[in-house]
């Protein structure tokens, strides 16, 4: 009878995070790790408490629309300014190191070309939500180490939403070439129709009623659900029209206000994406793909460190700071699991390939996390000396 309350439902996802998230924390894993490993735990493929397979998908969907309306509303261009050279550089060598040998592993393990393909592609990307998440609250996010770590992040992200893009075009049906055109056609007008509304009359609206926060939030939600929808209807999706959203509001003064003020909503949604990536998460799969999962993460965590250390030691950064901020970056990042959403949907890439993914990523969540939290400053750091720092 609970399959489909979505009251209870509510109650069971954030009841159980609240209570996974605590032995979470004393374990020194970042949270979104516990989420997922709910998701599994109430999920189909578990207790089946939570069942509705409709209704996980929708939980999803809404947070990876409110994701990325977010990544995109923090994506200021004066943030790769300073480095952008060397972000470009340590970006481009590192993205083509790691998406060789991801998919040079998964060929070795029997993969099809087109799942090696997806597979090295994801391996490309950190996490952001660990590399940000785990970084000390103290003045190192506005140190260099911090403007390193978020350039890098920020050219990921822009190329995971470029991949995101492609994938969407190759899974549809229909004709591939008038898929494309609409995609050439459809993304550049909305986002400089997004762009010239949002400057010359959402600005003016912010600027008008700035003392009125909850229609400072209202507006922003507003427009990024209906640029969302706008990007479903002219033939791309919700999620990349949340990002050209949150792009377009970024330039605006009130961007940084904006975005702190959603950052509740942000963990709502943050909780339910990863439970329902959880939930969805096939257990039976597990060992077909344990052992290419182990490779897998095996090598991010062991060579992603070494390849960011050295990259950035050409750039002339100290070794320090080079080795630290690989190893914070030395991870399968969460735009992993979007885009085994989206080429799921799309029926690009198969059910074990998307399983490999999924197992690879949470392995790298895990290992990379807790070495993080063990030997560098953090705000779960291990001791009191570290938390300092």
């Amino acid at each position: 009878m609970h399959d489909h309350s979505i009251v209870f439902s509510m109650f069971l996802i954030f009841t159980g995070a609240a209570v996974i998230s605590t032995v979470a924390l004393y374990a020194r894993q970042a949270l979104l790790v516990a989420y997922i490993a709910l998701g599994v735990l109430m999920g189909p493929w578990g207790l089946q408490l939570v069942s509705d397979a409709e209704l996980i998908a929708d939980i999803a969907e809404v947070g990876i629309i409110f994701l990325l309306f977010l990544l995109g509303l923090n994506l200021e261009p004066k943030d790769l300014q300073h480095l952008f050279r060397e972000a470009v550089v340590v970006t481009a060598a590192s993205c083509a190191i790691f998406a060789l040998g991801g998919g040079a592993i998964a060929l070795a393990f029997g993969f099809s070309w087109t799942d090696a393909a997806l597979i090295g592609a994801v391996m490309m990307f950190s996490s952001t939500i660990i590399g940000l998440k785990l970084l000390p609250t103290s003045a190192l996010h506005h140190q260099h180490m911090g403007e390193i770590i978020v350039s890098i992040l920020l050219l990921q992200d822009m190329l995971a939403v470029i991949i995101m893009l492609v994938v969407q075009g190759l899974g549809n049906e229909g004709n591939l070439l008038r898929e494309s055109v609409n995609i050439l056609v459809a993304l550049p007008a909305i986002a400089a129709g997004s762009y010239f509304f949002s400057r010359y009359v959402l600005l003016k609206l912010f600027a008008q009623f700035d003392q009125i926060k909850e229609y400072i939030f209202l507006l922003a939600i507003g427009w990024c659900l209906g640029i969302a929808e706008l990007g479903r209807m002219a033939g791309l999706s919700h999620e990349i029209g949340a990002f050209i959203a949150g792009v377009t509001l970024a330039a605006n003064p009130i961007a940084r206000y904006i975005a702190e003020s959603l950052k509740p909503l942000r963990d709502f949604f943050l909780v339910m994406f990863f439970f329902a990536l959880g939930a969805g998460y096939d257990l039976s799969m597990l060992g077909g793909v344990l052992l290419p999962g182990m490779a897998l993460a095996a090598f991010a965590l062991a060579l992603k460190p070494q390849v960011f250390r050295l990259l950035l030691k050409r750039e002339k950064e100290k070794e320090r700071l080079a080795g630290e901020i690989g190893v914070r970056l030395g991870q399968i990042s969460e735009f992993a699991l979007l885009i085994v959403v989206v080429s799921s949907s799309s029926a690009i890439i198969s059910e074990r390939g998307a399983s490999l993914i999924q197992t690879a990523t949470i392995l790298s969540f895990l290992v990379s996390s807790y070495w993080i939290v063990r030997h560098y400053p953090t705000p779960i750091a291990v001791n009191e000396r570290l938390r300092r720092d």
